[in-house]
């Protein structure tokens, strides 16, 4: 399989020099210079359903210091439509820019300067998480019913009360995390360890509290008394049943039913 990246950066001798590192047979690089261009890539995929194999981007790679505006603007507009991987890439280093990325569902944040051989790194390993899918026996995939919610995570849809959920990458990969581990604390070490290090980054435990505080403002009907995802002080989260969740059922659903 080949995957497509979208680089958005007005640098030209940064993009070309990101094109030849990420580059070769399974990586084909889709290069666009502004916020104007690089959406327009976008729509064209939206429009097509990705079903053409030049108008599908599985990944994202965005300046936010653009010519015709900030690229936050389009990470905004990216997870209200697609749930597609965005790597930030700027030179905007101040914490209060790192939170403000994730916080606007960034996966990933990288500054500049940095090392083309960790960014391809990351890279590889935003794309490893999306080969995730994992069929059951049957070759069909699993949807979770808890309360309000359904969560089918290797078709990445998620409902609540019948409504469809947009979540970014990071935030899937906490939700199954906490949903598969339910009644368990989950030490904020290990959903470090399984969200962002696989990039092979440091990663702050700020980094994890963004996530969640996103992920409870989408599911819980009070974010600031969360009735799911509860904070285990001094160890980690958890997603807590509740009485609602007693009439929890699985269902199964796939191209064989």
């Amino acid at each position: 399989m080949q995957w497509n990246l979208l680089v958005i950066e007005d640098d030209k001798a940064l993009s070309d020099g990101i094109r030849l590192a990420l580059q070769d047979a399974q990586h084909r690089i889709v290069q666009a210079e502004t916020l104007h261009a690089g959406k327009c890539c976008l729509e064209k995929m939206i429009e097509t359903s990705g079903r053409g194999e030049q108008e599908r981007i599985d990944l994202v790679i965005l300046d936010l210091n653009l010519p015709d505006g900030n690229g936050l603007e389009l990470l905004r507009w990216i997870r209200e439509r697609l749930a597609l991987p965005v790597i930030i890439l700027t030179a905007n280093d101040l914490e209060i820019d790192i939170v403000t990325g994730l916080e606007s569902g960034a996966d990933d944040y990288i500054t500049k300067p940095f090392s083309l051989m960790v960014l391809r790194a990351r890279v590889r390993a935003r794309l490893r998480n999306m080969q995730g899918a994992r069929p059951t026996e049957n070759g069909q995939e699993q949807s979770i019913q808890i309360g309000p919610f359904s969560f089918a995570f290797d078709k990445m849809e998620y409902r609540k009360n019948g409504e469809n959920l947009v979540l970014s990458r990071t935030e899937q990969k906490l939700l199954r995390i906490l949903v598969e581990n339910r009644g368990k604390t989950i030490p904020k070490e290990r959903l470090l360890d399984q969200i962002w290090a696989d990039g092979g980054e440091f990663v702050e435990d700020n980094a994890l509290f963004v996530a969640i505080k996103r992920l409870r403002e989408k599911l819980e009907d009070r974010p600031s008394s969360p009735e799911y995802i509860k904070n285990v002080y001094g160890i980690g989260y958890m997603w807590q049943e509740t009485d609602r969740d007693s009439s929890e059922d699985r269902t199964w659903s796939g191209s064989g039913s």
